[in-house]
């Protein structure tokens, strides 16, 4: 059972001791601690927060210690219940709110949940300002609102319909274009929010939508991270829908993931590879994505005549290049799009949205647009970390074994070869060292992996 503070936000498993798990303790002190910095943030006198929740378990239990906890801080919460990570981001300056939080712990299982803070602009915290609520609160220095200075509480559940036509409404997306196209979709919402949202935005788009695990219970029915090993079901349901694709998401619907017509995974790195292509197609100008993602999304972004760069993994630092280097379009390889005519954030909504309009309007088959991309292969392990274990020594010493290669330390170590790479790095979310890697077949890439694997445990001593 564990609790981890980052800027990602407070991350941790429901039960146990207070400090050690995510306790109603622990959501009362982090979120205080959130509203307290706010406030010498904003510099106001009254604030506003949005808070919104995906549908696991302990949702609903830590969305009323949340709210209860702003609400004794004298801040008015604008309170979307059941909602998605985009949406609140979206529904943050569409209220001309201070901030929000959503309240998931995104791809984890079910015994986690987190909370997620945005700032005014509904995006994520940078680093000194997580370090800053951290700080206060270790401190627990709260002072709370007398009885007629407390907030109140706005509840609103019209927002995925609001997000929804947002995207409707972006310049690149045709309602018509896609209705014409009559494609048939299968949605694996994963028993979340993802459930509701999607599907409605496909019916929108007069798409028919074949429904898979889209109740939103909390109930996961297989392991909420997209991944192929996760995928069974729908990859059967596909083929057997003869559906022209599937959409995965993750419960807070930032991670969005596709199955092509043939049952196949079109590989989570691609959803961001193909978003961009369509994208860059349109709009000429600059990709950004993280040290971990393909090297494929450079490959189309230079086929377009734009310029790639890469960031720092977590949203923040994608978000902060993409600005930095007037990105049309960025993300993540773990399936985040981040499309700025939209909002700063992962949006599987807008990813999808744009993945239909690459689909109408080149024809074919996703197996067959698949196909047309550069091969890349990754390898993702990890190793668990032990108490006491030098991670930051280990890292030096990897970064000194391949000096004479390409080495990027922004972010753990990443090592670039002529014809791979490998990316290390601590996870911001867990407990362990991440091992990424990438070649030009899945036997190379498994490969270099297990070969870095057990340099590092050499080094380790373990």
């Amino acid at each position: 059972m564990t609790l981890i503070k980052s800027i990602s936000g407070i991350r941790g498993t429901i039960g146990g001791k207070p400090s050690e798990n995510l306790t109603p303790l622990d959501a009362v002190k982090f979120a205080a601690a959130y509203g307290i910095w706010l406030k010498e943030y904003s510099k106001k006198e009254k604030l506003k927060v949005v808070i919104g929740r995906d549908a696991r378990l302990s949702g609903e239990m830590i969305q009323n210690i949340v709210v209860s906890t702003l609400v004794g801080l004298g801040i008015d919460i604008i309170d979307l219940d059941l909602s998605t990570t985009p949406t609140v981001e979206i529904a943050v300056p569409l209220e001309a709110a201070d901030g929000g939080i959503i309240l998931t712990a995104s791809h984890n299982p079910k015994q986690w949940n987190a909370l997620k803070l945005l700032n005014e602009k509904g995006e994520f915290l940078d680093a000194e300002q997580g370090a800053k609520i951290l700080a206060i609160a270790d401190k627990e220095e709260f002072v709370f609102s007398e009885v007629d200075d407390l907030g109140t509480i706005l509840r609103n559940d019209s927002y995925i319909d609001i997000h929804i036509d947002e995207v409707l409404n972006l310049s690149l997306v045709d309602k018509e274009v896609i209705k014409a196209a009559k494609f048939k979709v299968v949605v694996d919402g994963v028993n979340s929010t993802g459930g509701i949202a999607i599907p409605k935005l496909l019916e929108e788009l007069g798409v028919e939508v074949v429904k898979l695990y889209c109740e939103p219970t909390g109930h996961f029915p297989h392991n909420p991270e997209p991944l192929k090993e996760h995928l069974g079901d729908i990859s059967a349901l596909v083929v057997k829908e003869k559906a022209d694709f599937g959409i995965v998401v993750d419960p807070d619907v930032d991670r969005l993931a596709f199955i092509s017509n043939d049952g196949e995974m079109f590989g989570e790195e691609y959803t961001l590879v193909a978003c961009a292509d369509y994208v860059l197609g349109k709009t000429k100008g600059n990709t950004v994505s993280n040290l971990s993602s393909s090297r494929a999304l450079r490959d189309i972004t230079e086929k377009h005549g734009g310029i790639y760069q890469a960031a720092a993994v977590g949203e923040v630092n994608v978000v902060t290049k993409m600005k930095a280097t007037n990105a049309v379009i960025g993300g993540e390889g773990n399936g985040g799009i981040i499309y700025p005519e939209s909002h700063y954030g992962r949006d599987s909504l807008v990813g999808s949205a744009l993945f239909l309009m690459l689909m109408a309007e080149k024809g074919g088959t996703v197996a067959e647009l698949r196909a047309s991309y550069p091969s890349y292969f990754m390898s993702k392990k990890k190793i668990q970390l032990t108490p006491g274990l030098d991670v930051d020594g280990i890292l030096v010493a990897m970064a000194d074994k391949y000096k004479d290669e390409e080495i990027s330390t922004i972010d753990g170590v990443k090592i670039d070869f002529a014809e791979n790479w490998v990316h290390l790095r601590k996870s911001n979310t867990e407990p362990i060292i991440r091992i990424y890697t990438e070649a030009k077949s899945q036997a190379e890439a498994d490969k270099l992996a297990d070969r870095v694997i057990s340099e590092i445990k050499e080094v380790a001593g373990l």
